[in-house]
């Protein structure tokens, strides 16, 4: 029993990792190409990105139509840590990995504390006006990095390490998944679901909601901002033109085509949406209609997503775990004491 419970709860764990091996294998054998395997990392990169974006604005109700800006700052803030503060230092190849994990943690840490600057003022706007802010914050980013010229400036950063593999990714993508659903259902990620239910219900029955806004806008941005880090070692070049708000608006396409509210939505929605393009790619000019169709057919017929409301099994956790000694033990020893009576 107590096997079976394990292999329940790694199951997920051992799929991605035979998922990984099996990538490996199909590559040695020339089955897919280095472009395949890049465009598998960008929709981990994707993924991240959504799940980011669906605590905001799935899971707390909130509106932020800016999250680019935030993957913006973790891009860069991770480069100029790999790139500017070990330059011309030879770096030993057992140090490249310490070095990439700690650039990654300051791209993290940079796009929160602003995320967290942001949000003080902002999160107490709601609707259209919080969206409108985080709007014109996306865009203030991106014309500032356009301004700073030891990073580039407008042309960008060049010669970043590519430091992102498949395997990096697939780790940061499970990772996130599984702090993302813990959060979601911890009593911070209850607030939050609290308050974009109804949040003047929220409020009248004590919770915090300014503050637990702020702890999901910072959470979010800095997933975002990991994730801007990864895709900054995988490309090797960013500009700041390529967070401009079409990149905001597309990890909206994939939330919302994906299901908002839904962790399994955010990745078929990000999965599906970026490798469609891609495979599309033979009909030249027509895919962009094609992709379009689709979408308009998606949000005709599934208008809240195509995983609304609805999770994986692995990404559900057993409401029994959590409520041990009240709702459920009972009406497990109620329905013992009915067969024991029989």
């Amino acid at each position: 029993m107590k096997t079976k419970a394990l292999l329940k709860k790694y199951l997920p764990l051992v799929c991605v990792v035979v998922l990984y091996i099996v990538i490996a294998l199909v590559r040695q054998a020339k089955i897919v190409n280095n472009y395949h395997i890049q465009l598998l990392m960008f929709a981990g990169i994707n993924i991240m990105m959504t799940v980011s974006l669906n605590i905001v604005n799935g899971f707390t109700g909130q509106f932020c139509i800016g999250h680019a800006g935030f993957m913006s700052l973790g891009a860069y803030g991770a480069a100029v840590v790999s790139t500017l503060v070990f330059k011309g230092y030879a770096v030993a190849p057992g140090l490249q990995i310490p070095i990439f994990l700690l650039s990654l943690l300051c791209g993290g840490i940079i796009a929160a504390f602003i995320g967290l600057l942001i949000g003080l003022p902002t999160l107490k706007l709601k609707g259209d006006y919080l969206a409108i802010v985080t709007l014109a914050f996306g865009e203030i980013v991106r014309a500032m990095l356009r301004l700073i010229e030891p990073i580039g400036a407008a042309r960008g950063m060049i010669g970043i390490p590519t430091y992102s593999n498949l395997a990096w990714i697939l780790t940061f993508v499970v990772l996130t998944l599984w702090v993302a659903r813990n959060f979601i259902y911890s009593k911070y990620g209850r607030a939050c679901i609290s308050i974009r239910d109804n949040e003047i219900a929220a409020d009248a029955m004590g919770v915090q909601t300014t503050r637990y806004k702020i702890i999901a806008f910072c959470f979010a941005a800095f997933i975002a901002g990991v994730a801007g880090g990864l895709y900054a070692h995988v490309i090797s070049f960013i500009q700041p033109d390529s967070f401009s708000f079409s990149k905001s608006s597309d990890f909206l396409v994939y939330l919302y085509a994906g299901g908002a509210g839904s962790l399994s939505g955010s990745i078929i929605g990000a999965l599906l949406l970026t490798i469609l393009p891609e495979a599309l790619r033979f009909m030249s000019n027509w895919r962009l209609v094609i992709y379009s169709l689709v979408l308009i057919c998606v949000m005709l017929f599934r208008p809240s997503g195509l995983c609304g409301g609805k999770e994986l099994p692995c990404l559900r956790i057993n409401r029994q775990e959590l409520y041990p000694n009240t709702v459920f033990k009972q009406k497990q020893e109620k329905a013992l004491s009915i067969e024991e009576r029989r």
